[in-house]
């Protein structure tokens, strides 16, 4: 029994009624029902029998991306981001004004709460401030360190 004029005219009519195309492939004639789709000749015949249920169009079968998600969970949390998963270079990755903007950031933040507590007086804090732009410290501890040495005391060492 052939019934592939049945199906393509199924899969026309599911494709107007669903706005997109709908292959042959996707269309589903139920097993016992053959011979009466097999008798059906024009696409009225075959308008009925998908109202009646008789044929169905499968869903369509698409890629999961449950596997994605996790992995992008994964990343947030820093994972995933060995040697093998790198493209570009250290400099590429964190170029070296984010780097800089990242250590000036928090040594100016430093040296506004010294200014603040009274640690550093004006004078001191312009001081200190021009050293930190000018680069002469590596971090935040380098910084306070050669505060310490130039004889000015720093809480919360105890």
């Amino acid at each position: 029994m052939q019934i592939t004029n049945q199906r393509r005219m199924a899969a026309s009519i599911f494709s107007k009624r669903e706005g997109r195309n709908v292959g042959v492939h996707r269309v589903w004639i139920h097993p016992d029902y053959i011979d009466q789709v097999s008798s059906a000749v024009q696409k009225e015949d075959i308008r009925e029998l998908i109202d009646e249920g008789v044929i169905k169009a499968r869903p369509i079968k698409g890629t999961s991306r449950g596997r994605a998600r996790k992995a992008d969970i994964q990343r947030a949390k820093g994972r995933r981001v060995g040697h093998g998963s790198r493209k570009g270079s250290k400099k590429s990755r964190t170029p070296k004004k984010e780097k800089w903007m990242k250590t000036i950031r928090a040594q100016r933040r430093v040296l506004k709460d010294f200014r603040e507590v009274g640690t550093l007086d004006p004078s001191q804090y312009r001081y200190y401030y021009r050293k930190a732009k000018g680069g002469s410290y590596r971090s935040i501890a380098h910084m306070r360190a050669n505060i310490e040495l130039d004889g000015i005391s720093i809480g919360g060492d105890e």
